[in-house]
Order: C-alpha cells, then structure tokens, then sequence
C-alpha cells in the first residue's frame, strides 16, 4: 500500500472542529480513513449488524456517556466521575457477566488482591491467575543465564498462554488484564476466548502510569524523540 494512503489520524492537522470524522461534511488529510475507507467502513458496520456484537458496543458506548456528570445541561462542560474499576464493574453487569478473569502480574500481586477484593464486593465470582502461573523454567523458551533477571537463580517465565487457558478453561465471561509485561499481553490476547479490558499497564519506572513520559516529553524524556533513546 503507498505510504500516503496509509491511516495517520495522529498526525491530522485538520483543526478539531473541522475534521471529517467529527462532521457531516468534514476535511481530512491524505489517507483520512472516514474519506477513503468507505469499504472498511461498511465491513465494519456490518460486524456491528450482529447482535452480540451490536449489543456489547451499544452496552460500551452507553457505560461510556455515563461516566460524565450533568450532561444535560447546556453549554455542556466535560465532568467526569467515575474511575475505571467502577467502569469495569459497571459495564461487566450491563453484560449480564457474572464470572470474571482477573489476569495479572506478579510483580502487581498486592494490587491483583485489592482487585479481587473489590470484584467480590460487587458479587462477581473470579477467576485469577498471575503470570508464574505454572511454574516453567525460562529456560524452557530458549532463554539463557544471561537473559534472565535473576542470574544464576531458578526463574519461572511469566506464561500468558497459560493464564488464557486457565481462564478460558473455566469459562470465565469477562478477562480484566491487570499489568502484563510488553507482549505477555499481546499473548494472552491472542488466546483468550472471551473479551478483555485492561486495568492498568505495566510501567517499572513510572509506576505503572506509562503517559507520564509523554507528558514530560520536552523535559526528562526529551530523550525518547531522539532515534535509539
């Protein structure tokens, strides 16, 4: 595909209020998806056409206006209220979900349990499975001494394939992904059977708030706009 077809909303310069995919008769840049991809736009629609589809965005577009405050009044002005544990749980029982996949990180075990607790405050049965679930050596996977964060002491791999299984297994209706390492989520993603949200991100430095480098981009990570960092 040449490349000044390709999607790059980030990069839209189009002025907010002018903007194709926010109005009717709206401007985009070279590849604006909303003007040149009528053809995904219709396959799209039709996913939404089935009903357990239409249900769960229609159920998730609603969770979503309702985590706004006063939208009634006019001119209305942005008012959040709701944090996103209350989202989940809020949405999970929209769904009619009732048995729900906590899937987590050990390195987040105190905030899996805090998780767990809160879950079973709202009368939801859980399923929770932390990442060294299982037990294997890294080793296993190809990994040598060196490659491992513990040198020279026996180190379990984190195995999202087997959080998946185990959740999938239990038939859980709903998976909350709590703080899974760069590409253990992606695994456990691909594998799952049912939908999943996610709580929170792994940052190791930033504690577990991932946007704090992008807010700090012209100052301490000023660094992170240089090719190699």
């Amino acid at each position: 595909m040449s490349k000044d077809l390709l999607a790059r909303c980030s990069r839209c310069n189009i002025p907010v209020n002018e903007r194709s995919c926010l109005r009717p008769k709206g401007k985009g840049m070279g590849g604006c998806p909303t003007l040149t991809k009528t053809d995904l736009i219709n396959e799209a629609l039709l996913e939404y056409d089935r009903p357990e589809i239409a249900q769960f965005a229609r159920e998730a577009s609603i969770q979503e206006s309702s985590c706004y405050h006063e939208r009634e009044k006019s001119p209305y002005v942005m008012h959040p209220i709701k944090p996103r544990i209350q989202e989940i749980c809020e949405f999970a029982v929209r769904m009619g979900y009732l048995r729900l996949g906590l899937v987590y990180c050990a390195g987040l075990a105190i905030e899996g349990n805090m998780v767990d607790r809160i879950l079973d405050a709202q009368g939801f049965e859980i399923v929770s499975v932390w990442c060294k679930a299982g037990s294997i050596p890294k080793e296993r996977i190809g990994l040598k001494e060196e490659d491992k964060v513990y040198i020279d002491q026996y180190e379990p791999m984190c195995n999202p394939i087997l959080q998946a299984k185990i959740v999938n297994d239990a038939k859980t209706h709903f998976n909350i992904l709590l703080g899974l390492c760069v590409g253990h989520d992606s695994l456990f993603f691909k594998y799952a059977d049912a939908p999943t949200t996610v709580l929170a991100v792994k940052d190791r430095v930033l504690g577990h708030n991932p946007l704090g480098a992008l807010y700090t981009k012209g100052s301490y990570y000023e660094r992170l706009l240089r090719k190699g960092f």
